[in-house]
């Protein structure tokens, strides 16, 4: 049930969305013992983002909702990764990447409530 938002600076062409995606969704299902079939991942490339008043050219950010609770180490290990991934394949320091976690206790899905 986690949901990935990735919210990127960069231009991306449809093969590097599909890439991208499926490494931060890998990424989560490791991180959280989650099956990739109920992850879901928007990205959304060419955005506006401002760090203190000065607007990046290569930035990110990262959300990642999940259904329950998880540890702190389990975000640390899954902050390094994306950050890895954002640096190695996009040119995206790590400075210039926020990521945010956000335990939900009420999910919907289906017509149901997990």
């Amino acid at each position: 049930m986690p949901y990935t938002q990735a919210r990127l600076t960069l231009e991306l062409n449809e093969t590097q969305k599909n890439d991208l995606q499926s490494k931060l969704t890998n990424a989560v299902s490791s991180a959280f013992s989650k099956p990739t079939a109920y992850i879901m991942t928007e990205i959304a490339d060419n955005c506006s983002l401002y760090m203190a008043g000065n607007k990046l050219d290569k930035g990110a950010y990262i959300s990642v909702s999940l259904l329950g609770t998880t540890t702190k180490q389990a975000c640390e290990d899954l902050t390094q990764q994306i950050c890895a991934i954002l640096n190695n394949d996009y040119g995206i320091d790590g400075k210039n990447i926020y990521v945010t976690y956000h335990p939900e206790n009420l999910w919907g899905w289906n017509n149901m409530m997990f």
